[in-house]
C-alpha cells in the first residue's frame, strides 16, 4: 500500500508525457512522469522513464530525446502494468490532461485494454479561467512563470509533471469539486492487467541528463 493512502480518496496521479508527434492515433510515448499526492497535495513519490516508441524519436528539438538514449528504455508494454498500478484510484491531472490522457488511451488499446473514464483536472483550463492568467498565453512555461515558478526543465517530462503539480497546489484552495472527484476516483473500476502483459515488467529508466531532485527511486520492485 503506498504510504499516506486511506480508504476511499487516494489522491491525484499528475502525468505528463513527451511524444514522438502530436496524434496520439498516429504517434507515440516517448517518455513518461507520474508525480503521486495524497488527497491533501502531500508529494507521495515520482517515477519517470523513457519509452522506446519502436520508431522514429520525432521532435528532438522540443524534447530533446535522441535515438540512442533509448538503448535500454522500455517499451510501453513492458511498464503498463506498473502505470496502471500507480494511476489506479486517483485523480488524472496534467497540463492539457486531455492530450495525455488521449495518448494513455491509445497505448493501452494497443495492448487490447480500455482505460476507465478517470475524473480529470487540467490545469491548463484552471489557469485559463483564473485572475492571475498569464499575459502571454496558456502555455504550461506561461502558467508556471504566472505564478512565479521559473526554475524547472521544460518539455523534460518530469520537469513538466512538477510544474504541472506546483500550479495543481497554486491554483487548489479555490477549486470547487475536488472532494467529489477525488471520491469518484476512488470508486472507479480498473481493469487488470492479464497474461503477458501482467508478468512484463521492464525497469524505469530515466534520461540521463535529468538532474532534477529525485524522490522516489525508478527500481524494479520499488515503492512510491
Amino acid at each position: 500500500m503506498l504510504p499516506g493512502r486511506t480508504e476511499g480518496a487516494y489522491g491525484y496521479a499528475v502525468v505528463d508525457l513527451e511524444a514522438t508527434g502530436s496524434s496520439s492515433h498516429r504517434h507515440r510515448v516517448v517518455e513518461l512522469a507520474v508525480l503521486l499526492l495524497d488527497q491533501d497535495l502531500v508529494p507521495q513519490g515520482e517515477f519517470t522513464t523513457l519509452v522506446d516508441p519502436q520508431g522514429p524519436v520525432g521532435p528532438t528539438h522540443i524534447h530533446g530525446i535522441e535515438p540512442e538514449h533509448l538503448s535500454e528504455a522500455p517499451r510501453f508494454d513492458a511498464i503498463a502494468a506498473r502505470l496502471l498500478a500507480l494511476l489506479r484510484g486517483r485523480v488524472l491531472v496534467g497540463h492539457n490532461v486531455g492530450c495525455d490522457r488521449a495518448f494513455l488511451v491509445a497505448e493501452y488499446a494497443r495492448l487490447g485494454l480500455r482505460l476507465p473514464p478517470v475524473p480529470e483536472v487540467c490545469t491548463m483550463r484552471i489557469a485559463g479561467a483564473g485572475a492571475g492568467r498569464s499575459p502571454y498565453g496558456l502555455s504550461l512555461r506561461a502558467c508556471a512563470a504566472a505564478i512565479g515558478l521559473t526554475d524547472w526543465s521544460p518539455h523534460t517530462a518530469l520537469g513538466d509533471a512538477r510544474a504541472t503539480a506546483a500550479l495543481l497546489a497554486h491554483h487548489a484552495p479555490a477549486l470547487p469539486g475536488l472532494s467529489e472527484a477525488l471520491a469518484a476516483a476512488a470508486a472507479l473500476h480498473w481493469p487488470e492487467p492479464s497474461g503477458a502483459l501482467a508478468s512484463a515488467e521492464g525497469l524505469w529508466v530515466r534520461r540521463s541528463n535529468d538532474s532534477g531532485r529525485r524522490t522516489v527511486p525508478n527500481a524494479r520492485h520499488g515503492h512510491a
